[in-house]
């Protein structure tokens, strides 16, 4: 067993030397033929890298928006398209319909009404243009999401009395406030005057979309007296337990279609969001995304492999005599597999290399985009699949070299 072990790996040796003699002999036919490998491996690994981005900027988005949380609105988070204009007549949701929820729901957590409006943010100098500005109850804290970096959040009789206090977010409070604490001061939005008490923790942005950090906070009383009461709201409701939340939403779904007035037999003029419907649209979306790689991904492995496959054909030919040399002075049928297969391998081998050494700038691209780098088990999977391509595509030319005859060999021309 141990000469059978240490033969082969003699065996292995030499064709390693044999296999980049070669390859060094043929330099501008070589690097030509590990082209299609090469556009392959970086495929794959920008493709790897993409997902890996993707996913972890869901997942950190995903986890924003609450798994426990419904989300009453008029809109539908997905499948509307081709119904827009059924939803955009639909009655707005207010704030009566909210007092009802609070009211009856006996499976919620917490409720927060909320509206919004985009104003400009002044404080003596300084001034930030378009930030979004959300009234909401002192129940935001549990319904958001969200966490206080310095101060506090609005209680329930600062709430319900519409007090003129506001709490920041992050980004806001670094542009107003750049050298100096912005608790206890006071800062105009739009043309009103609120105090600020609290900035939240840095939350980032929406799937890349919307940043979470700049906007403002305010009672939501205090809201609708500055910015107008006449206004659609969206409701927020955290269910009491996540294992009941289908319940949660079916009893949310009956007081608002009586809050509402929906006759029995009449379709839900509202909709109730969650997060496991973006889940299922990013899912869709990752497999969609996914299948186009590999087929791309295939499609340049492949044509590499034949690339591979039609130069060891050529280099067996032209290499006829020196393999029935070879075997005349006694090498093995197995020894000649192994030398071809090594070299077709190994030219693999360096297109996947070539492959990953240029993925590695274009990943620092995509990490301009998507919270990612090229994970190392992508580099893995990149090498093991440059060396399958190659063992695969070099069989059979490095099968026919081991089958040839050695005297037809020598007198070949």
């Amino acid at each position: 067993m141990g000469m059978r072990i240490a033969d082969f790996a003699y065996e292995l040796k030499e064709g390693l030397a044999i296999s980049f003699q070669a390859i060094r002999a043929n330099k501008m036919r070589s690097v030509l033929t590990t082209l299609g490998i090469v556009i392959g491996i970086v495929s794959v690994t920008l493709m790897g890298t993409a997902i890996e981005g993707l996913s972890r900027g869901f997942n950190d988005s995903i986890s924003k928006i609450g798994a426990d949380v419904l989300y009453v609105q008029k809109w539908p988070w997905f499948g509307g398209e081709g119904e827009w204009w059924k939803y955009r007549n639909r009655k707005d949701i207010k704030i009566q319909q909210f007092d009802a929820v609070e009211r009856h729901a006996t499976l919620i957590k917490a409720a927060t009404p909320i509206c919004w409006t985009r104003a400009p943010v002044k404080y003596k100098g300084q001034s930030s243009e378009g930030v979004l500005t959300l009234g909401a109850n002192d129940q935001y804290l549990e319904t958001g999401g969200i966490f206080m970096d310095i101060g506090r959040f609005f209680n329930q009789a600062e709430s319900d009395g519409g007090r003129p206090i506001c709490v920041l977010g992050s980004e806001v409070a670094e542009n107003l406030f750049p050298n100096e604490t912005p608790i206890g001061k006071t800062i105009r939005i739009g043309t009103s005057t609120f105090r600020v008490i609290g900035v939240m923790e840095k939350q980032g942005s929406l799937l890349g979309i919307e940043s979470l950090d700049n906007r403002i906070i305010v009672p939501i009383e205090g809201f609708f007296r500055r910015f107008g009461a006449n206004r659609g709201i969206q409701i927020n409701v955290k269910a009491a337990d996540i294992k009941n939340l289908d319940d949660t939403k079916e009893e949310l779904r009956g007081i608002l279609r009586k809050a509402r007035h929906v006759p029995p037999t009449g379709e839900d003029d509202f909709a109730i969001n969650q997060q496991e419907m973006f889940i299922q649209t990013f899912n869709a979306i990752g497999a969609v995304v996914a299948g186009i790689g590999l087929f791309i991904t295939a499609l340049s492995l492949f044509v590499g492999a034949i690339g591979i496959m039609n130069i060891m054909f050529v280099s067996v030919t032209e290499r006829t005599k020196e393999i029935g040399i070879r075997k005349a002075i006694g090498a093995k049928r197995s020894t000649i597999l192994l030398q071809f297969l090594v070299e077709s391998a190994s030219l693999s081998l360096i297109g996947g290399i070539i492959g990953i050494i240029v993925s590695y700038p274009l990943s620092l691209l995509v990490n301009q985009i998507l919270p990612t780098s090229m994970p190392l088990s992508v580099v893995g999977i990149a090498i093991l699949i440059s060396i399958i391509v190659g063992v695969v595509s070099g069989f059979l030319p490095a099968n026919r070299a081991s089958k040839l005859d050695p005297v037809e060999a020598l007198r070949y021309e």
